[in-house]
């Protein structure tokens, strides 16, 4: 994938089809450590120890309509091809965590994308799901949590076409105030 940000929408596309009600993305970009690391965490209903052992094998999926799950295979190989690496923990019935971890000046590290129009895309799939998005960059922080806009609107739905032109907007405008480049 050219941007890392359809990683994340993939990943997260998982976490919803596993019936998660949170979803929390967090990215922290640490240039001092020359370290990018982009966590997502749900509360979905988790992988059994059996599956879990076998979730990186592109030829292993729930899925019943094809052969083959190659999202979290390839976002490990970009994170390997960068001199990094990517680590899941998943508990039946409590959810699961995948975190992987980039080089950040490494030459062939994918940009990081737009994330703003990663989470209305999100935002738009599966509008009652609670998405907290976390974004770190020397020293500032960017955050994002869904169900705050929910609880503002008053009853307007939050995957409107006027509310996600706002939040778009105000999540561009976040970003670009906390110095973190799309």
């Amino acid at each position: 994938m050219k941007e890392l940000s359809l990683h994340i929408l993939d990943i997260v596309q998982n976490s919803v089809k596993a019936g998660a009600s949170e979803i929390e993305i967090d990215i922290n970009e640490d240039i001092l450590k020359n370290l990018l690391e982009i966590d997502i965490t749900d509360n979905g209903c988790g992988m059994s120890e059996e599956f879990l052992k076998t979730v990186k094998d592109p030829f292993s999926t729930t899925r019943t309509t094809r052969k083959v799950g190659m999202g979290i295979s390839l976002f490990e190989a970009a994170a390997v091809q960068c001199g990094g690496y990517l680590e899941i923990e998943s508990e039946q019935g409590n959810g699961t965590s995948l975190k992987v971890f980039f080089e950040y000046d490494n030459i062939d590290r994918a940009p990081l994308g737009n994330m703003a129009e990663t989470m209305i895309t999100v935002i738009m799939g599966a509008p009652d799901i609670n998405y907290v998005y976390k974004h770190r960059k020397a020293g500032k922080e960017f955050v994002f949590v869904a169900d705050d806009i929910k609880n503002a609107l008053g009853g307007v739905p939050i995957d409107s076409p006027e509310i996600l032109n706002w939040v778009k907007e105000y999540i561009s405008e976040g970003l670009e105030n906390a110095g973190i480049n799309m």
